[in-house]
């Protein structure tokens, strides 16, 4: 199975279409060939359909800075070797995109299939029903992923995206937790692009307007959001910090978990919050000027002309209209 998507939020909306597959073939598990910025090796290490992975290492982001090894005619040669090598009889292409049906072709392996919306994929694929592109505006991993597993009948209607991280790592981070009043709300500050990342300002703004509520809040990011996590921190009054808690030492799966004990997100438009409302939890994802995301009725999109006009009284607005139950300490 092929994914085209670089971004982890991409492996979290295809989660329930690659297990619908793994079911449909040899021995209910599959080989998952994945651009490493998924984190898909991460993310699935510990799910029991997934027999092995791959690297895809075609296009890495402009933040990597580097030149993929599968990039160019003689990168899609090398990894159509390496599938060859897989001896694999079927090959299900997450993508429309011609150049991905070339290099399934190229692998030589028997059953192709893929989205073929358009001419120049369709040739290289051997299996249909193909489906339409997404027109509707919204996002298009998502519906497309869910129209393509449909037509070939891994399932019978879209499936909504559910991820856990293990049991283990909940229970732990529950612990770390404990302390913080309840609504808890992460704020996911992280991303990978600058022009996702709605400010320091702003998340201690809202920050501090949510421990004015009573509520508690963890402040959620990666080893890169560090400093960003102290500044946002610094900026919250002292009188208030009590409720708050930084995270940004776990792991990958560490900060899943984490998103599994909190009662809601507020997050840039990053991974992040696909994961959380994966986890069943409201989340409210700071969009600005970007396109709805419509694949789960948890996921509030907050909108605007641009980012930098999202206001902290629009989100606390849209936290009020669709909040978890209140159960913090009076403030």
């Amino acid at each position: 199975m092929l994914l085209q998507y670089t971004g982890i939020g991409d492996v979290i909306w295809h989660i329930p279409y690659f297990e619908a597959v793994a079911k449909a073939s040899q021995g209910g598990r599959i080989t998952l060939v994945a651009q490493p910025s998924t984190q898909a090796r991460v993310l699935l290490a510990h799910v029991p359909w997934i027999e092995s992975f791959i690297d895809h290492d075609y296009r890495p982001r402009l933040s990597d800075q580097r030149r993929g090894q599968h990039g160019g005619l003689r990168g899609m040669l090398n990894m159509a070797r390496t599938l060859r090598a897989g001896h694999f009889d079927r090959i299900v292409v997450f993508s429309g995109r011609a150049s991905r049906g070339l290099l399934a072709a190229l692998s030589g392996i028997p059953r192709r299939l893929g989205y073929g919306y358009r001419f120049w994929q369709r040739i290289f694929l051997n299996e249909g029903p193909y489906i339409r592109p997404h027109t509707s505006g919204s996002v298009e991993a998502y519906p497309e992923a869910s129209a393509f597993c449909v037509a070939h009948g891994f399932c019978e209607a879209p499936i909504v995206p559910r991820f856990s991280a293990p049991p283990a790592m909940v229970e732990a981070m529950r612990s770390r937790l404990a302390s913080l009043p309840r609504p808890l709300y992460a704020l996911a500050i992280g991303t990978s692009e600058e022009r996702k990342q709605w400010g320091e300002q702003n998340f201690a703004e809202l920050a501090t307007a949510l421990c004015a509520q009573g509520a508690g809040v963890l402040i959620l990011g990666g080893p890169k959001e560090a400093q960003l996590a102290q500044d946002i921190m610094g900026r919250i009054p002292a009188d208030r910090r009590a409720q708050v808690q930084v995270l940004t030492d776990a792991p990958l799966l560490g900060s899943v978990a984490a998103l599994q004990v909190v009662d809601a997100c507020v997050g840039n438009d990053t991974g992040m919050i696909q994961i959380s409302a994966a986890a069943a939890k409201p989340t409210f994802a700071l969009l600005g000027n970007r396109p709805p995301l419509d694949h789960d009725p948890l996921m509030v999109g907050i909108h605007a002309p641009a980012l930098a006009d999202v206001s902290v009284a629009q989100v606390l607005a849209a936290i009020a209209k669709h909040a978890p139950a209140s159960t913090s300490r009076p403030a």
